[in-house]
């Protein structure tokens, strides 16, 4: 690809080398999560809480400092590289919500082509909710770009949202392709070129952004790609001007802090917690106040009355015949709703039963 000139002759050319690449990766990721390549030893984690945040970035970069920081739990930190080699997890409880940490082992260069154990690193960081890329404000910038490399070449798309390309494949009738943007980084034989290497030769393909050629192959392998929210940890500001850190407050979707000196983690965990788009449940029994101890906490895309009741317990749905609600989801205080009500931040909830 490096030696091929980009130009119309060529695109067809491109776009088919650029989808082979796509299968290729597939196939190694695909061996390395069934194969004995992912988890293994130290890498399985059991799951616990509501949310799971992944630390991920160089060896010697401040994660095992900040995750005993954040949580106690006490992860080996040393002046040397390469001090975690496991999977380290730790539980923070912030706003009501238990949210596990995990504290992966240092990854380097190479790391999506198995380098340094980066398959076994990859596979639990392609499991999270939010990933924590935490980099060394000392060394160089090339860090960042590495790791989004790395990231994204296992199928991890960083703060991205999925394409908006949808493909309804058909059994005759060749390649029928309708947008409602125009397509400034894409041309016709390049798509043809992707679909005849992913052998689909009949199918409706509907743009609705202006889609690159990679955006395409994204929308093909659907199934092998994690669209993760990532903050960019920005770690030892404690060797920096106040000047300087100005700099990097201008970097999107990074926070500076200082692990060692516990400076900034109160801005962290906000960011943390907006990232995670967490909800949180208040119950008050009838007749009884609300009790704002532990709230039930529900992630922002299923957060319904119904998936409410699920969390509870599975007969409450059975018996359920509907459900007083306070707070900001609702017009009136209280108001009657049903079980497909879309419930709200720090709504109070009472359920009642038939």
């Amino acid at each position: 690809m490096a030696k091929t000139q980009k130009n119309k002759a060529t695109s067809f050319h491109l776009g088919q080398l650029k989808a082979k690449l796509a299968k290729l990766r597939r196939e190694l990721l695909t061996d390395s999560s069934s194969g004995g390549g992912g988890g293994g030893a130290g890498f399985d984690v059991a799951r616990t809480g509501v949310a799971t945040i992944g630390f991920v970035g160089f060896p010697s970069v401040g994660k095992s400092t900040l995750l005993s920081k954040l949580t106690g739990t006490h992860s080996e930190a040393a002046a040397y590289e390469f001090t975690t080699l496991t999977t380290v997890p730790g539980v923070i409880k912030y706003k009501g919500a238990k949210i596990q940490m995990l504290d992966l082992p240092g990854i380097i260069e190479g790391a999506k082509d198995g380098k340094g154990r980066g398959k076994q690193v990859i596979a639990v960081a392609r499991s999270v909710n939010l990933l924590f890329l935490v980099l060394d404000v000392n060394k160089p910038l090339q860090h960042k770009q590495i790791i989004e490399k790395e990231l994204e070449g296992v199928g991890i798309r960083i703060n991205k949202e999925p394409p908006n390309i949808i493909i309804n494949k058909k059994e005759r009738g060749g390649i029928n392709i309708t947008t409602t943007s125009p397509l400034t980084h894409l041309d016709n034989d390049e798509i043809r070129a992707v679909m005849s290497e992913y052998k689909i030769n009949s199918a409706n393909i509907a743009f609705r952004c202006d889609a690159t050629v990679d955006d395409l192959i994204d929308a093909i392998e659907a199934k092998s790609r994690r669209y993760i929210p990532a903050i960019y940890v920005l770690n030892k500001i404690d060797s920096f001007s106040i000047q300087e850190l100005d700099l990097l407050y201008k970097i999107p979707n990074a926070i500076p802090i200082s692990s060692g000196n516990g400076w900034n983690l109160d801005d962290l965990l906000e960011m943390m917690w907006s990232r995670l788009k967490l909800v949180r449940v208040y119950t008050k029994p009838k007749g009884k106040i609300p009790d704002f101890s532990e709230p039930v906490v529900l992630r922002s895309d299923r957060c319904t009355v119904e998936d409410f009741c699920n969390s509870i317990h599975k007969s409450l749905v059975d018996d359920f015949r509907n459900a007083v609600v306070f707070g900001t989801s609702v017009k009136h205080q209280p108001q009657i709703v049903g079980l497909s009500h879309e419930l709200q931040d720090e709504d109070v909830i009472t359920i009642l039963k038939k």
